[in-house]
């Protein structure tokens, strides 16, 4: 059954529409990251700038490799597992659209190891932008009903799953020199 909601989800997905999905540590907001219109329906629904720029995960470093121009020391930091998600800022190839990097020379990429977040991007062929599900401001939506209640009218699907074992949003660090732009959520009783 969750084959058929990855495969309903990466159909929805193509024809640009905007999904929740679970994550490592909270459901997320998603769209194809070449479609425009999607990105920008996600951050009007999140009441979020552009200029915040967003995240593209990716089921492997190749799904990357249109967005990101990374050095040896950000490619090794990228690829390198770890026990907790990590979210990388790597160098953005130079056509990367502002509305995934906020105007910034770097883009917010993660190699998810979440097997429904990396099922969608394998499905879709694509990276997602991904960001928390939840206007700006809440709680992100830790289950499919909470992302349902919350934002179901202006979504096109959500995928229903567990989440990963993250206790919130993934750590963000600059790859180029490791520095953490934002610590990881400390564990939560689930």
């Amino acid at each position: 059954m969750q084959s058929t909601l990855v495969r309903h989800a990466a159909h929805v997905l193509l024809q640009g529409g905007v999904i929740a999905y679970p994550t490592e540590g909270v459901y997320g907001l998603g769209c194809l990251p070449d479609y425009r219109e999607s990105v920008q329906h996600i951050l009007n629904l999140k009441g979020r700038s552009v200029s915040a720029g967003l995240i593209l995960i990716a089921a492997d470093s190749e799904q990357l490799q249109d967005w990101i121009a990374p050095t040896a020391a950000e490619r090794k930091r990228l690829e390198k597992k770890s026990s907790q998600p990590v979210t990388w800022l790597v160098t953005a190839r130079e056509h990367t659209p502002g509305w995934l990097t906020g105007g910034h020379n770097t883009l917010a990429v993660r190699i998810t190891r979440h097997p429904v977040a990396a099922a969608l991007c394998r499905a879709a062929d694509s990276p997602l932008v991904s960001t928390s599900a939840n206007r700006s401001g809440r709680p992100p939506a830790r289950t499919a009903l909470q992302a349902r209640r919350w934002l179901g009218n202006e979504l096109d699907a959500v995928v229903a799953g567990p989440l990963g074992d993250a206790s919130g949003p993934s750590e963000i660090r600059m790859a180029q020199d490791n520095r953490v732009i934002r610590a990881a959520a400390a564990a939560q009783p689930r």
